[in-house]
C-alpha cells in the first residue's frame, strides 16, 4: 500500500474502572502489555501500545477508569484520563452491556461531547447477554451522546474485535508510521516487570488492600553467561497489618506473588528469571506528592 494510502493515528480508550479496557488493549495488540484484574484502579498510568498492518498503525492509549477521586493517587488518575482526550484522533468508549446508565457513564458523556475527534462506543462483554437486548442497549447510549459507530463485542471471547481495528482505521487521518513494525510498546521493560507483580499482587490479596500498593523494581541485570535475568523488586503497602498479609504465614503469600510472577517474566522475556521480592510500608503514600513520584505517578509528566 502507497504512503498517501496508510492510516496512523493516537486512539484513546476510555470508561468506567473494571469495563475491560485493557482486556480489550492486549486483546488488539496480541499479546499482554497492560495487566488486568476485577479490582478497580488496576490501571494507574496512560500505557502506549502500538498496532502496525499493512493498512496503518494504531497507537492506543489505555487510560485509568475515569472516576470520582478520593485521594491525590486518584486525582492524578483521573486527569491522566480526562487530558488524554485532548491529544488523540480518536476515543473508544468502553462500556457494559445493560439498561442502566449510571452517574459514572453520565460523566463520560459530558467529557466526550466536547471532543473534537471521532468518538466510537464500544460495548464489551457482550456474550454475558442475550443477542437480542444488546440492541436496546445501544440505543439507550445513543441517545445519551452522539457517536460515529458503535459496536458490540466481547474482548474476553475475541468476539467481533477484529471489527474494532477495522472501524478505527476507517475514521484515521491518512499518517506517517510513528514507530517501527515490531514495536509493541513505549513502556520500559522495568515498568512492564513491576507492573506483572502488581498484577499478581492483585489476584492474590484481599480487597481492601490493592488500591494501596505499588511496586518498585530495584535491579533488573542479565547474568554475564546470559543464563538467567536477576530482578530485585519491592511491594510497598501503606499499613504494617498490611505487610503481615502480603508476607503472609510463613511467607506463603509472598511466595504465591513471586511465583506467579516469575512465570509470567520468563514467558515475556523468554529467558529464566531470578525474582526476589521484598514489602515495605510507607504510610498514607497515595496522598504523598513525593511518595507518589518514587513510584512512578508525577503530576508534571501529566
Amino acid at each position: 500500500m502507497g504512503k498517501e494510502q496508510y492510516k496512523s493515528g493516537f486512539v484513546a480508550i476510555v470508561g468506567r474502572p473494571n469495563v475491560g479496557k485493557s482486556t480489550l488493549m492486549n486483546r488488539l495488540i496480541g499479546q499482554k502489555i497492560a495487566i488486568t484484574s476485577n479490582k478497580p484502579q488496576t490501571t494507574r498510568n496512560r500505557i502506549q501500545t502500538v498496532y502496525t498492518c499493512d493498512r496503518g498503525q494504531i497507537i492506543f492509549l489505555d487510560t485509568p477508569g475515569i472516576h470520582k477521586a478520593k485521594n491525590k493517587l486518584g486525582e492524578y488518575m483521573v486527569n491522566v484520563a480526562e487530558k488524554t482526550l485532548n491529544d488523540v484522533d480518536l476515543v473508544l468508549w468502553l462500556v457494559e452491556p445493560t439498561n442502566f446508565i449510571g452517574a459514572g457513564e453520565k460523566h463520560i458523556a459530558e467529557q466526550l461531547s466536547r471532543a473534537k475527534c471521532p468518538v466510537i462506543l464500544v460495548m464489551n462483554k457482550a456474550d454475558t447477554v442475550k443477542k437480542d437486548e444488546i440492541a436496546g442497549f445501544l440505543d439507550n447510549y445513543r441517545k445519551l451522546c452522539h457517536f460515529d459507530d458503535m459496536l458490540a463485542v466481547s474482548a474476553l471471547r475475541k468476539i467481533n474485535t477484529d471489527m474494532v481495528i477495522d472501524t478505527i482505521l476507517n475514521f484515521l487521518p491518512y499518517g506517517p508510521q510513528y514507530y517501527d513494525e515490531d514495536t509493541v510498546t513505549d513502556q520500559p521493560m522495568r515498568q512492564i516487570v513491576a507492573e506483572v507483580v502488581r498484577e499478581k499482587a492483585l489476584h492474590a490479596l484481599q480487597d481492601e488492600i490493592p488500591h494501596g500498593i505499588a511496586v518498585t523494581v530495584e535491579k533488573m541485570r542479565d547474568r554475564e553467561d546470559g543464563s538467567m535475568v536477576d530482578i530485585d523488586a519491592t511491594i510497598v503497602c501503606e499499613r504494617e497489618s498490611h505487610k503481615g498479609i502480603i508476607i503472609g504465614k510463613q511467607g506463603a503469600m509472598l511466595k504465591k506473588i513471586g511465583s506467579n510472577a516469575r512465570y509470567e517474566i520468563e514467558h515475556m522475556l523468554e529467558q529464566k528469571v531470578n525474582l526476589k521480592l521484598w514489602v515495605k510500608v510507607r504510610r498514607d503514600w497515595r496522598d504523598s506528592d513525593i511518595q507518589m513520584k518514587n513510584f512512578g505517578y508525577n503530576k508534571k509528566d501529566i
